[in-house]
């Protein structure tokens, strides 16, 4: 029986701004529990909220971002349910009427070797995107405390988020911690979410359903607060699984929110999912309308950089980059940013820059569990090596010791260059000695390459090399090695 995943996301931004979406509480994260919690967050009678208008603008700026509609008119519900953590007993959100309606995110594919991950190659596809809607977050429950009881923490209460919902577009693992990644790298990009996961200010929902194939979409149930990318393939991984053997034994799916646990690899039950009417939305009255202007629209556009897709067809176009070199480099705007930094230092040499940043320092950053923005060398100073690869100064090899040496001492390729005596042989006379040196201690080896043995060729240019201690240019050892062993 052949069976075809569906899936879509839920995906919760925090937004930016240092008050909260309806007061001037501050949203700096690991403060002392409590003690950003106004009168606002915490609900007490009388209080009216006020309407942050940088959460606003970030909301426009995502719209723009993803080619959506902006609204012109929206408006602010309540959305009514009872937790601890949540003091008026009802969310400020935004329901029928949000303020970024459809838009599009164009997302590169990776294959992942997990049984739903899709295909074996990468490819290009385009989610959509149902709304993107204002709300406020919840506070937060602290279990199991010295005591054993759990505790109320209300500083994150009215916290801005931006729920990001997409249409149930993709159809495997891969595709969704794609989107999800993509998402989590735009709204980095364009400065209106930190993207921190571990502090909770990108969490991500997943709806996931199985069907036949060209069948109804079946009933979904929903992995609720993912932080993780890993944890993401995982619970879809797993739930999949469960719906198909589910249904395969003769059972029904019943629509629910579920809980993923990264310790055994499950996912279970935690409550019925509720529909929309169960929440009774009803507008807020203590909110007005919000109205944006073609004004403020304009205002916030001007604010938006590059954005990645159209960074990346310049890059191919203009500097003639693949496709890969140009998704790597957009990444991260720190990435591409810094790319183009280095480049003003060698500008004719965008594909040594690209090889340089995809290749070494992203493998450095790697082992050193850095971001992009702790790089601890400079634009310049890799530029500086790149400069001397370029002019021959230095072998691509005799660069990655500069390049090392930079990374964990600092200083400037020159100084570095002629410190460790790193200087390409250039000399044709000194290169030339050094060949004919070589040819006359391996005689019979010359004979046979000159009866055929072409093969013998890397043979003398690895004797040549170790002789010049690594230093010999390597384009005029080939070319004089070429000329001595043909004569």
């Amino acid at each position: 029986m052949t069976w075809e995943i569906v899936i879509g996301l839920e995906v919760h931004a925090q937004l930016s701004t240092s008050s909260k979406i309806f007061s001037g509480a501050s949203t700096a994260y690991g403060a002392e529990p409590n003690t950003q919690a106004d009168a606002v967050s915490i609900a007490l009678p009388g209080v009216l909220p006020v309407l942050n208008k940088g959460a606003v603008e970030r909301a426009i700026k995502f719209g723009l971002a993803v080619g959506a509609h902006i609204a012109p008119h929206s408006v602010f519900a309540r959305k009514n349910y009872f937790y601890p953590d949540l003091p008026k007993g009802y969310q400020i959100s935004q329901f029928d009427l949000p303020v970024v309606g459809q838009g599009a995110l164009t997302i590169q594919v990776e294959p992942l070797s997990a049984p739903s991950a899709g295909s074996g190659q990468s490819y290009e596809k385009v989610v959509r995107i149902t709304r993107a809607h204002l709300e406020e977050d919840a506070g937060k429950s602290v279990h199991g405390d010295s005591q054993g009881v759990t505790g109320i923490d209300l500083n994150r209460a009215g916290t801005p988020l931006l729920e990001i919902v997409s249409e149930p577009d993709m159809r495997s693992a891969a595709e969704a911690v794609a989107y999800a990644k993509a998402l989590h790298s735009l709204v980095r990009w364009i400065g209106i979410c930190d993207g921190n996961m571990q502090e909770g200010s990108f969490r991500c929902d997943v709806n996931v359903s199985v069907r036949k194939t060209g069948a109804p979409l079946g009933t979904r149930r929903e992995i609720k607060n993912l932080n993780s990318f890993k944890f993401m393939q995982q619970a879809i991984d797993y739930e999949v699984r469960w719906q198909i053997d589910t249904l395969e034994n003769g059972g029904k799916i019943q629509q629910a929110t579920i809980l993923f646990n990264p310790d055994t690899g499950e996912t279970r039950a935690m409550r019925s999912k509720e529909d929309a009417h169960d929440y009774r939305y009803f507008p807020d009255p203590d909110l007005l309308p919000l109205d944006i202007t073609p004004a403020m629209l304009e205002q916030v556009r001007a604010t938006l950089p590059e954005l990645p897709q159209t960074k990346r067809e310049r890059y191919t176009s203009e500097y003639a980059l693949s496709a890969y070199d140009a998704n790597g480099l957009t990444a991260s705007r720190e990435m591409a940013d810094f790319f183009e930094a280095v480049l003003k230092c060698v500008p004719a040499q965008a594909k040594m820059c690209a090889n340089w940043l995809i290749g070494e320092v992203s493998a450095q950053l790697n082992r050193d569990g850095l971001e992009m923005a702790q790089c601890p060398i400079t634009p310049q100073q890799l530029g500086g090596i790149l400069k001397r690869i370029a002019d021959s100064t230095i072998s691509n090899a005799s660069a990655k010791d500069v390049f090392r040496a930079m990374w964990s001492e600092g200083g400037n390729a020159d100084a570095i260059i002629e410190a460790k005596g790193l200087k390409q042989v250039s000399d044709s006379g000194e290169i030339e000695a050094l060949v004919d040196e070589i040819i006359a201690a391996n005689a019979d080896k010359a004979t046979e390459y000159r009866g055929g043995k072409d093969k013998l060729f890397g043979f003398f240019v690895g004797l040549a090399m170790k002789a010049s201690k690594g230093k010999a240019n390597p384009a005029q050892l080939n070319e004089i090695l070429k000329q001595k062993l043909s004569g």
